[in-house]
């Protein structure tokens, strides 16, 4: 379904133990990530790759079918888009990890009048689908964005020490024609990676069990 490049790092964003120690630099040992599953219209089977960093501070998903849209020759279902992903992370022996920041990229062409959004929430397994971000977009517009989001060092949950839950990343496109005339226009937003530069990248905070 998702292709995962097996390397060095994979992060998580967690809602399971609040921060209580200083942050570690990352283990030497490379951290591996096993894609569990991948649901939803944004990354259709094979659509997907996940690949982690050898420095063991970040992961990236590029997807080649994630575009929401709306107007003429768009399909009635197309204005939403979404994707779950399951990622099983093994962790170097001696440390946990959580979710610091996130950076989604993609293009979008939203014609004047029109208006969507992108969002995203990172849970562990068996937990509550929190931590949600949402960037809104409004048009006319027609360019490639970017959409950072930030944990404060305060805020960084992680993973509790020796639990094994698989990490959830869940994201969305949505789109609106609003006060656009969406029959003799079309406008997308998108998170294809038509180019390299437009991939979503997750970055890891570490800390010492």
């Amino acid at each position: 379904m998702l292709k995962a490049l097996s390397a060095a790092a994979v992060l998580a964003a967690a809602l399971v133990a609040p921060a209580t120690a200083a942050q570690a630099a990352p283990p030497q040992d490379q951290m591996v990530i096993d894609v569990v599953s991948a649901n939803g219209s944004g990354c259709p089977d094979d659509t997907a790759v996940v690949t982690v960093s050898p420095d063991n501070t970040a992961f990236t998903i590029s997807y080649s079918q994630y575009t929401a849209q709306v107007g003429v020759g768009a399909p009635p279902t197309a204005f939403r888009m979404n994707c779950q992903i399951g990622l099983n992370v093994h962790v170097p022996q001696g440390f946990t990890y959580a979710i610091a920041s996130a950076q989604y990229r993609g293009f979008a062409h939203l014609e004047p009048g029109a208006y969507g959004s992108e969002s995203a929430n990172y849970y562990f397994q068996g937990e509550p689908q929190s931590t949600k971000k949402r960037h809104n977009f409004y048009g006319p517009l027609d360019i490639d964005w970017q959409a950072n989001d930030y944990i404060g060092v305060g805020a960084l949950s992680f993973l509790r020490c020796g639990e094994r839950r698989y990490l959830n990343i869940n994201t969305e496109l949505r789109l609106s024609a609003g006060t656009s005339n969406r029959w003799t226009t079309t406008s997308l937003l998108t998170m294809d990676s038509t180019d390299a530069s437009l991939d979503t990248i997750y970055h890891v905070a570490w800390r010492h069990c």
